[in-house]
Order: C-alpha cells, then sequence, then structure tokens
C-alpha cells in the first residue's frame, strides 16, 4: 500500500463509528460504508475488526463486501473510472474504450495506476443503456462516447 492506511488513529475512528451503530438493525451497511471512506478500502484487518465488535462472523463480513461493487478490498485510486461493459455498451464498442484509457494510464482493468492516481474497473451494467458506451469517473458521467472522447476525458483528471 502506498500510504500507511492501517494506522491506530484510523482504528479509532472505525471504533467510533462501530459505537455509534452497533445497537442499531443493520448495523454492518453503514459501518462498511464508513470503515472505506475511513480506511479508503476494507482489508481483512479492518473486517476483523468489524466482525469483533458487531458480533459478525468474518466469513459473512466478507461475504458483503466482496459482493457489492462499492467495496474494496484494496486502496482505490483518487480517481475511479468505471467503464460499463453490460450488453448495450458492448456492442457499442466500449472494450476499444477500456483499452485506450488502459494505455493512457498505463493499468489493466482492475487495478490501480503505479502512481495510485487512477482504478480502471470494468463494470456491470450501471443503468444508462440509452448513452452507451458510458463511462463514470467518480461522480461523473460521461456518455454515447468515442474512442477519440477518451484523450480530452483523461485530461481533465491528469
Amino acid at each position: 500500500m502506498a500510504k500507511e492506511i492501517l494506522t491506530e488513529e484510523n482504528f479509532e475512528k472505525l471504533q467510533r463509528v462501530i459505537e455509534a451503530n452497533k445497537d442499531k438493525q443493520g448495523a454492518l451497511m453503514p459501518v462498511l460504508h464508513e470503515g472505506q471512506k475511513i480506511f479508503g478500502c476494507l482489508p481483512l484487518e479492518v473486517q476483523k475488526q468489524i466482525s469483533e465488535a458487531l458480533k459478525i462472523p468474518l466469513s459473512e463480513i466478507y461475504g458483503v463486501v466482496t459482493f457489492y461493487s462499492q467495496f474494496s478490498l484494496e486502496p482505490q485510486g483518487d480517481y475511479v473510472i468505471g467503464v460499463c461493459l453490460g450488453t448495450a455498451c458492448y456492442v457499442k464498442n466500449a472494450q476499444p474504450i477500456i483499452d485506450k484509457i488502459s494505455k493512457i494510464i498505463d493499468t489493466k482493468a482492475g487495478e490501480t495506476s503505479p502512481d495510485g492516481k487512477f482504478t480502471l474497473v470494468a463494470t456491470r451494467c450501471i443503468g444508462a443503456c440509452g448513452l452507451a458506451p458510458v463511462m463514470t469517473v467518480n461522480e461523473d458521467v460521461y456518455g454515447r462516447l468515442q474512442v477519440e472522447d477518451i484523450p480530452g476525458i483523461m485530461e481533465k483528471y491528469q
């Protein structure tokens, strides 16, 4: 990990979040969301603390973390680039868009760039089929993309 995220200070913040939520029904999801904000990801050490404090089996927590795409086991880049590979986007040439982004940031889909700035993710349908092919950069959405659009978009985040 590029910068140390598993600090005592971060674990103390997480413990405060757990304490604020532990007696609420469905506490796991808010605790996981806040844990992701604090640490930038949810590595095993973080999941263990949540497991012990909420008295939820570690296997259940791991299952939730790996099921939902908003959670990550590894640190994410400052900019998470998601390119939809759902059917509508795929048939409208989403793969060449991923290839172009990958070349620009020197990173394969599913990985974070060497400088830690970008994480490239091939996603499932994001529900914007009318804009296919679609990509997101954090909360920004770009639709009806052409490969030649990518360098200009990426410049905004360099």
